[in-house]
């Protein structure tokens, strides 16, 4: 067992002062690979256990599944013998060494320069303006690369924050504005102000099938997982499954014999709330696999767009709203099907 510097942390974000500055000043240096070979000596406590609830009692920190990971990968000694089974028994006295290796997730709250697009910032907040494919929050799959680890680069302090600051999500094909906090205050009082439904979020969708009947149509409908596919969200019925009222004001902009533009007002923000609204109205996504839009017009993703955003400053109380306009893709979509969305 080769002994590497020890970098490995119990702050769960795996975060600690030499990870972070290789990594703000090394711009495209590989992550760092380290691990931490660890002694221990099996107490009397312990004694006739198996060897990973051993573990779990002399290593607190780690959970006992990693535990297991790491005795079947052989990274246990005891006794000066590799163990890799993790029902061997143990017994007081013992002496050992396990190498506590980085797991993706531990890599994951890094900073990793990338580009984005601020549209405004002050001391307390900062306004980024996401493009479609990104990944907000390191996730399964996407343990780098995302926003977090993006916002981590373009401010050091963002390390001392929950989710760096992220107070709300886009999700990975949902392009458009994002708030995030840059201090404690700042992102307490945004997430209040979200939570007491102060904060205006609209949003640009395209979608298919001409739009018909009133221009304008409140959708009232719970949102929770699909019973028949734990990958999806969809409208259901809360007498029968569990679920959280959704509200979304659904206006139309324009329309088409293939589809419609629409302006979407969330009055609630649950999980895929306008994809799943906009599906049980009949009109899918452009993009929208999931909910059952389809690729069309040159556009893959789902045509959805955060295009604006408005709330009173949490700290300076000042009135603040935003716009952006639609990414390439989504716009000549639209034009493609000749429809204004001048009006969003």
């Amino acid at each position: 067992m080769k002994q590497l510097p020890s970098i490995i942390s119990t702050d769960p974000s795996g975060n600690t002062p030499e990870t972070v500055e290789a990594s703000e000043h090394e711009e495209g240096a590989d992550p760092i690979e380290a691990s931490e070979l660890r002694p221990f000596v099996v107490d009397q406590a312990q004694h006739g256990q198996r060897l990973d609830r051993a573990l779990a009692a002399l290593v607190p920190e780690f959970s006992r599944s990693y535990l297991q990971q790491l005795i079947e990968a052989g990274a246990v000694e005891l006794q000066g013998r590799t163990l890799t089974k993790v029902s061997a028994t143990v017994k007081a006295g013992q002496a050992g060494r396990i190498e506590l290796r980085p797991t993706p997730q531990s890599q994951a709250f890094r900073p990793e320069s990338m580009d984005l697009v601020t549209v405004h910032e002050d001391e307390h907040l900062r306004i980024i303006d996401k493009p479609a494919g990104l990944v907000v929050h390191p996730a399964p799959g996407h343990w780098s690369g995302t926003l977090l680890n993006g916002l981590l680069a373009l401010d050091p302090k963002a390390v001392l924050l929950p989710r760096a600051g992220i107070v709300h999500r886009l999700d990975r094909d949902t392009s458009g504005l994002m708030v995030v906090a840059r201090t404690r205050a700042a992102m307490d009082a945004m997430v209040a102000l979200i939570a007491a439904r102060e904060v205006k979020r609209q949003y640009l969708a395209m979608a298919h099938k001409p739009w018909l009947g009133a221009a304008a149509r409140q959708v009232d409908a719970p949102i929770g997982r699909d019973p028949r596919n734990r990958l999806r969200m969809a409208v259901v019925d809360l007498e029968r499954h569990p679920g959280k009222t959704a509200r979304t004001l659904i206006e139309r902009l324009d329309s088409h014999a293939d589809g419609c533009a629409v302006q979407c007002t969330l009055e609630t923000g649950r999980t895929h709330q306008i994809r799943v609204h906009m599906a049980s109205i009949g009109h899918p996504l452009v993009g929208d696999a999931l909910y059952g839009g389809a690729p069309a017009v040159g556009l893959e993703r789902q045509a959805l767009h955060a295009f604006r955003l408005a709330f009173v400053h949490p700290v300076t109380q000042a009135a603040m709203e935003f716009r952006s306009p639609p990414p390439p893709d989504l716009a000549q979509a639209l034009q493609s099907w000749g429809l204004d969305y001048n009006r969003a």
